[in-house]
């Protein structure tokens, strides 16, 4: 049973293999580069150093957002097109949740992955540890950061925060949370592909034709268009 996992719905492209419970191959980058010209050569190298035939896939897996609009669809197109032509099933996972299970695996307390929305405002969710499975607190949202931040000083436990955006709103962080704030190190920013591999492991596939990205909001130019054909 080889999974085959792929991210690209944020500046990091990654992409891995694992088989049961072994980590075959792992491929990770954080560039601001083109993932359509990257993405699938990324998928082909790693395939070929792991000695992996497309026949011997049985699952694919993808990071469904939110994140980069571009991003984030050219993930989901990917996945797609792999599973609908080698005819195995498609598992879609958060990309926060994604995050978060790189992460927080051994931190006491929860975890709020962060990506940058722009205007303030962030991509996150707050997650848990619990007997080793990763669980949803607080769903996935578009919020702005300040806001945020006021909400989870309610919270009785530490917070963990985590991503390559975080330097932009840990002022807003610091300012509000002080020491119940975590930040994690640079180094833990990247989404590993192993963990998006893992999380979907055990869920059962989706229909492949149905299957959209989960995007939070509208793109700029789709929330236009559907206002300017309103009127």
């Amino acid at each position: 049973m080889r999974i085959l996992a792929i991210d690209t719905s944020n500046y990091s492209l990654g992409v891995a293999i694992i088989e049961q419970d072994k980590v075959i191959g792992e491929y990770v980058t954080n560039l601001k580069k083109n993932h359509s010209v990257r993405a699938m050569p990324a998928v082909e190298g790693l395939m070929k150093e792991c000695d992996t035939k497309p026949s011997d896939l049985t699952k694919i897996v993808v990071a469904k957002g939110p994140g980069s609009y571009t991003g984030v669809r050219i993930g989901v197109t990917l996945a797609k097109t792999l599973a609908w032509t080698l005819n195995i099933p498609l598992v879609g996972v958060s990309s926060l949740e994604v995050l978060a299970a790189s992460t927080g695996r051994y931190f006491n307390g929860m975890i709020s992955p962060i990506f940058d929305a722009r205007r303030g405002q962030v991509y996150t969710g707050l997650y848990q540890f619990q007997n080793g499975k990763l669980t949803t607190v607080i769903n996935d949202q578009l919020i702005m950061c300040d806001q945020w931040v006021e909400q989870l000083k309610k919270e009785t436990q530490p917070v963990l925060f985590v991503g390559n955006d975080l330097p932009i709103h840990q002022g807003a962080i610091d300012s509000v949370l002080g020491e119940k704030a975590t930040l994690a190190s640079f180094t833990e920013h990247n989404p590993r592909p192993a963990e998006l591999a893992l999380l979907g492991r055990d869920i059962e596939g989706e229909d492949v034709h149905s299957f959209v990205p989960n995007y939070i909001r509208l793109a700029e130019a789709e929330a236009k268009w559907l206002e300017a054909n309103k009127k």
